[in-house]
């Protein structure tokens, strides 16, 4: 929907006799968290706001409060986080009926703002126009398909799951001939959703699949991002299936992907990455660029693997970087220069898994990008043929934890030049938290190791 004005929105809910109006703002885990509101209210706050508790950047994803209390908590007694509504956003609900949606977030909601994902990287996207550069980018998502339930999966332990479709078969017309109903109705939603799918195939695993959803401009492509993972899990769900978004989910499988494609235009629409007096037409801009994302990579690792589960992907073998590495057209680095033409030249920032928070994940991609260009970073020598042989440097190498990255990142004093002090003590510590969670878990690994044994 082209949506650009507050009467246009309304126009748009009586002309269609919309009866709930849908809103939702993503956590710092990227999950999308929202409720509905009749039309008399949505008027009623369209232009002043209204308030989410701020309980929102104070829970992880189990609901359960952070240890430490920054943004919010029982000291401030949750008050309301002002939100507005983005009008723009505007999106249908074909699988909800008369209801549309649209997403909130925190820019002018005080101290919220700092914390708020979508805000931040709304800082990125000024900072970068300060600069004369607009960036598109475009999300491709690896998923796992089960058939199962919500219910089942938690009486099963999450062992022993049923994959949507047996054995390793990348790219399989059989599969998703046979399965085509599912397909064919994501496809319909992501068109009607305005994410629209631009390639959807299994990849090798059993009941994978990969979706490169269509480039735009860069905070248009974080919100497609975020409602796709959500709205993947709702079909999926509505279908007698689960779909997972986690990095790994077994150590028997490659992990999921959710790479990044970043490209770069000056105000006249032109790519500033592309350069053909230059090797590989790569400009000097896109040359820096790709030298500050490989610099800062190790050091805002957390905010671009942002669970432990991450971590488990990270190793050699399994088609994800161990090392801030690039290359041209290659895809065991963590950074790949897509070569060619003018539109078509970008970085695929490829160290990123499913289990990204979208605008979080862009934000550390765009910011060290714009910081290598304002300081003229120069990276390492292109890596030819297999990066996983190679050594780098050690300030290339990357944390092996969720909480070796939490640590390097709040001491990166580059990190809170670029994101600011808030936002980098209140996420460092979720992060830390999250690690803090996991070390309490006895796992069936140490069950099976110490039981009887030790």
């Amino acid at each position: 929907m082209d949506i650009t004005t507050p009467q246009e929105a309304l126009d748009l809910i009586e002309k269609r006799g919309i009866k709930r109006i849908k809103l939702a703002t993503t956590d710092i885990d990227g999950i999308l968290r929202g409720k509905y509101i009749n039309k008399e209210k949505f008027k009623s706050v369209l232009q002043s706001g209204l308030g989410f508790c701020d309980v929102i950047f104070g829970w992880d994803s189990r609901d359960e409060l952070y240890a430490k209390e920054s943004i919010t908590g029982w000291n401030d007694a949750f008050p309301d986080a002002l939100g507005h509504i983005d009008i723009s956003t505007c999106r249908e609900l074909p699988l909800e009926k008369d209801t549309i949606l649209f997403l909130v977030d925190f820019q002018k909601g005080g101290k919220h703002k700092d914390v708020c994902p979508r805000t931040l990287l709304k800082k990125m996207i000024d900072e970068a126009k300060e600069m004369g550069i607009n960036f598109s980018a475009a999300a491709e998502f690896e998923f796992f398909l089960f058939n199962e339930s919500p219910k089942s999966v938690r009486e099963k332990d999450y062992k022993n799951l049923e994959t949507f479709t047996p054995g390793m078969f990348g790219y399989s017309l059989l599969r998703n001939s046979v399965h085509s109903n599912f397909y064919e109705e994501l496809l319909e939603l992501c068109e009607e959703m305005d994410m629209p799918i631009e390639g959807l195939h299994t990849e090798t695993g059993p009941g994978v699949i990969e979706a490169a959803l269509y480039y735009d401009k860069l905070l248009k492509a974080a919100d497609k991002a975020v409602l796709f993972k959500t709205f993947t899990k709702v079909l999926a769900q509505q279908n007698g299936l689960m779909a997972t978004f986690m990095a790994k989910w077994s150590n028997k499988y490659p992990g999921q992907s959710g790479h990044l494609h970043l490209s770069a235009q000056n105000s006249d629409g032109k790519s500033i990455f592309y350069d053909q007096n230059k090797k590989n037409s790569i400009s000097d801009e896109m040359r820096w660029f790709i030298g500050g994302q490989q610099k800062l990579m190790p050091e805002l690792l957390a905010m671009i693997s942002p669970t432990c589960n991450s971590y488990t992907r990270l190793i050699p073998g399994f088609w994800a970087p161990t090392q801030a590495t690039w290359g041209v057209d290659n895809r065991t680095c963590a950074l790949r220069a897509i070569t060619g033409e003018a539109k078509s030249q970008r970085v695929e920032y490829r160290v990123t898994a499913a289990d990204i928070n979208p605008y979080i994940a862009l934000s550390a991609a765009v910011g060290s990008g714009i910081w290598g260009i304002k300081n003229r970073i120069e990276p390492t020598k292109p890596i030819d043929g297999n990066a996983y042989e190679q050594k780098l440097e050690d300030e290339f190498s990357f944390p092996r934890t969720l909480g070796d990255a939490a640590r390097r990142l709040k001491k990166s004093t580059i990190a809170r030049e670029i994101f600011g002090d808030v936002f980098i003590d209140h996420y460092a510590m979720t992060r830390e938290w999250e690690e803090s969670e996991q070390l309490k878990a006895i796992t069936d690994w140490q069950l099976s190791r110490y039981f009887e044994i030790i």
